[in-house]
Protein backbone atom coordinates (compact mmCIF):
# COMPACT_ATOMS: atom_id res chain seq x y z
CA UNK A 1 0.00 0.00 0.00
CA UNK A 2 1.70 3.69 -1.01
CA UNK A 3 0.64 6.70 1.03
CA UNK A 4 0.45 10.04 0.43
CA UNK A 5 3.27 10.30 2.83
CA UNK A 6 5.54 8.15 0.21
CA UNK A 7 4.95 10.36 -2.79
CA UNK A 8 7.92 12.44 -3.70
CA UNK A 9 8.22 16.27 -4.30
CA UNK A 10 7.24 17.13 -7.47
CA UNK A 11 4.55 14.30 -7.88
CA UNK A 12 1.26 14.04 -8.25
CA UNK A 13 -0.94 11.08 -6.67
CA UNK A 14 -4.82 10.00 -6.51
CA UNK A 15 -6.73 9.22 -3.91
CA UNK A 16 -7.62 5.27 -3.93
CA UNK A 17 -8.94 5.42 -0.03
CA UNK A 18 -8.93 6.71 3.10
CA UNK A 19 -8.24 4.93 6.38
CA UNK A 20 -8.77 5.60 10.12
CA UNK A 21 -11.53 6.20 11.74
CA UNK A 22 -14.21 8.91 13.46
CA UNK A 23 -13.21 12.57 13.67
CA UNK A 24 -9.50 12.04 11.97
CA UNK A 25 -11.46 10.52 8.98
CA UNK A 26 -13.73 13.47 8.59
CA UNK A 27 -11.48 15.97 8.93
CA UNK A 28 -9.57 14.89 6.60
CA UNK A 29 -12.34 14.65 4.11
CA UNK A 30 -13.45 18.20 4.79
CA UNK A 31 -10.15 19.21 3.71
CA UNK A 32 -11.33 18.30 0.17
CA UNK A 33 -9.26 14.64 0.22
CA UNK A 34 -11.71 12.22 -0.76
CA UNK A 35 -11.95 9.46 -3.33
CA UNK A 36 -10.02 9.69 -6.98
CA UNK A 37 -8.87 13.59 -5.69
CA UNK A 38 -5.65 14.80 -7.35
CA UNK A 39 -2.91 15.67 -4.72
CA UNK A 40 0.14 17.41 -5.93
CA UNK A 41 2.99 16.94 -3.62
CA UNK A 42 4.78 20.47 -3.29
CA UNK A 43 7.17 20.30 -0.37
CA UNK A 44 8.30 18.52 2.53
CA UNK A 45 9.43 20.51 5.35
CA UNK A 46 13.05 20.12 6.17
CA UNK A 47 12.46 16.91 9.20
CA UNK A 48 9.35 15.89 7.24
CA UNK A 49 6.96 17.60 9.19
CA UNK A 50 4.53 18.88 7.61
CA UNK A 51 4.18 17.71 4.03
CA UNK A 52 2.64 20.57 1.65
CA UNK A 53 0.34 19.53 -0.69
CA UNK A 54 -2.27 21.51 -3.79
CA UNK A 55 -5.40 19.78 -3.26
CA UNK A 56 -8.61 21.17 -5.46
CA UNK A 57 -6.27 24.19 -6.32
CA UNK A 58 -5.38 25.29 -2.78
CA UNK A 59 -2.49 24.67 -0.67
CA UNK A 60 -2.81 22.69 2.36
CA UNK A 61 -0.23 21.36 4.61
CA UNK A 62 -0.68 17.74 6.53
CA UNK A 63 1.40 16.10 9.26
CA UNK A 64 3.12 12.56 8.45
CA UNK A 65 0.73 10.85 10.51
CA UNK A 66 -2.31 12.02 8.84
CA UNK A 67 -0.41 11.71 4.93
CA UNK A 68 -0.25 8.16 6.41
CA UNK A 69 -3.73 7.65 6.53
CA UNK A 70 -4.39 8.57 2.96
CA UNK A 71 -4.10 5.66 0.00
CA UNK A 72 -2.91 6.48 -3.08
CA UNK A 73 -2.12 5.11 -6.67
CA UNK A 74 0.48 6.81 -8.60
CA UNK A 75 -0.61 9.11 -11.81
Amino acid sequence: MKTLRDVKVGQTATVIKLHGEGAVKRRIMDMGITKNTKVYVRKVAPLGDPIEVTVRNYELSLRKADAKMIEVGEE
